[in-house]
């Protein structure tokens, strides 16, 4: 099964999802609720997801004159990439982090952390911008968006039902009533999350592999999400957590330092994301990675791009 035909399918199960919570919820007619709100909601975010997840996180939008060496980084990136030039946006977070969104790579953004500007090193960054257009020449964007949309919705939907017992007052509720509103409750926000981790996770490897690709240099992007991994650990990420169905569209989970958000990780194994990368390095590159994990600063080797 191809990676795009088995996103296709679990998308729609979140959708199917959906349908079923407003089921639990109201019988027959919330069902058809939920199956109208799904296409409303599809269509919504397909125009808007993107703007809406960088509002979330309050991004800002950088251009060469503002943030030179960053928007830099992403301009050579996307010519090695034969894509349009994205927009480029900064979200005051100590957490290093990053993530790209938009429809399509002609309505394309990136946006990175302070903390990932201030922590990792140019050729770093370079790595995790690189691996952030490889999602929007895949076109995950879109999908990661729609999947994060409807996710909260499933979550909203299922509290909205449980603070209501599931009930109205035309008579056509839900025969399961309190239980049905429970269970929508207790298991729609789990399974959202299991799809959420499914589409993720058959995403991640692949914008792994071309982000490598575009750079030059696998090793940027595994210290990059060694780096990052280990300081998500430490510092918490506010913003994801008040909007924790964002949190598969980051490079790494933004939700890591808060306990038991592990159990349900949208991302997949730190350790074997970095394992493959260094794999890629050998023979094909050229490049060796110096001892002690440090990358030599730029001016003393030349970059990927000349």
């Amino acid at each position: 099964m191809t990676s795009t035909l088995k996103t296709t399918i679990l998308l729609a199960a979140l959708t199917a999802l959906f349908m079923t919570v407003g089921f639990l919820l109201g019988g027959k007619t919330g069902l058809i609720v939920a199956f109208v709100a799904a296409l409303g909601m599809n269509l919504f975010s397909y125009w808007n997801s993107g703007d809406m997840v960088l509002s979330m996180y309050g991004a800002r939008e950088v251009d060469a004159y503002s943030a030179p060496e960053y928007y830099g980084i992403v301009a050579r990136l996307a010519e090695r990439a034969g894509l349009p030039m994205p927009r480029v946006f900064i979200i005051e977070n100590d957490q290093p982090n990053a993530f790209a969104t938009g429809r399509d790579p002609e309505h394309a953004a990136v946006a990175a952390t302070t903390g990932l500007l201030r922590m990792l090193s140019p050729e770093e960054v370079a790595g995790v911008m690189a691996h952030e257009l490889a999602h929007v020449k895949n076109r995950d964007t879109l999908i990661m968006t729609v999947t994060a949309t409807i996710a909260g919705a499933v979550s909203m939907l299922a509290n909205f039902g449980l603070f209501f017992g599931g009930s109205s007052n035309d008579g056509r509720s839900n025969p399961l009533g309190m239980v049905g509103a429970v269970l929508a409750a207790v298991l729609a926000p789990v399974a959202a999350s299991l799809v959420q981790m499914a589409i993720s996770r058959t995403r991640e490897y692949e914008a792994d592999r071309i982000g490598a690709e575009i750079c030059g240099r696998p090793l940027w992007l595994a210290d990059a999400l060694t780096n990052i991994h280990n300081a998500a650990n430490q510092i918490p990420n506010y913003q994801a957590a008040a909007h924790p169905a964002t949190a598969h569209l980051f490079i790494a989970n933004p939700l890591a330092a808060t306990g038991l958000s592990g159990l349900f990780s949208t991302h997949p194994d730190m350790g074997e994301r970095v394992r493959r990368l260094r794999a890629m390095a050998v023979p094909p590159t050229g490049y060796a990675q110096p001892r002690g994990g440090f990358m030599p600063q730029r001016q003393n080797r030349p970059g990927p791009w000349g």
